[in-house]
């Protein structure tokens, strides 16, 4: 996470799920992005290999461990250049309709800045994982 903006970092959580991460900031600076979900259109098949599921479903592509399962992300992709040819973001010219901006989840350690609105998802998206919390709850 410390890395250089536009690479990968990939940690081990709970010691079996890959969270696949977009370094945003400068070297040095921790600032990244957690990549919670993905519409698979391509490589369905090998996803499903990857997943030992027998038909594609919303949960492939739902929450960060699954995301990283999905497309076959570990550790050993850290540090890679997303510019380069084994892990990258492209841009195919979609264009994303309105967002939904939440409070994080899975973060209650983080105290109060668990409830920052750093969670961006399609409202009503099937590959978007459990709703934001709620004030109060």
């Amino acid at each position: 996470m410390f890395g250089r903006g536009g690479t990968a970092y990939v940690y081990l959580c709970y010691g079996i799920h890959y969270l696949f991460n977009v370094v945003t900031h400068g070297k040095d600076t921790p600032h990244a992005v957690l990549v919670r979900g993905i519409e698979p259109l391509k490589g369905i098949p090998e996803m499903l290999r990857r997943t030992g599921k027998r038909s594609g479903d919303p949960t492939m592509g739902r929450g960060p461990g699954n995301v990283s399962k999905a497309l076959g992300i570990t550790t050993a992709q850290t540090g890679l250049s997303l510019l380069g040819s084994e892990l990258y973001i492209a841009d195919d010219g979609y264009i994303t309709p309105d967002l939904e901006e939440s409070v994080r989840i899975g973060v209650d350690y983080a105290g109060e800045d668990a409830l920052l609105p750093y969670r961006f998802s399609i409202p009503g998206h099937p590959q978007v994982s459990r709703p934001p919390r709620t004030s109060g709850s």
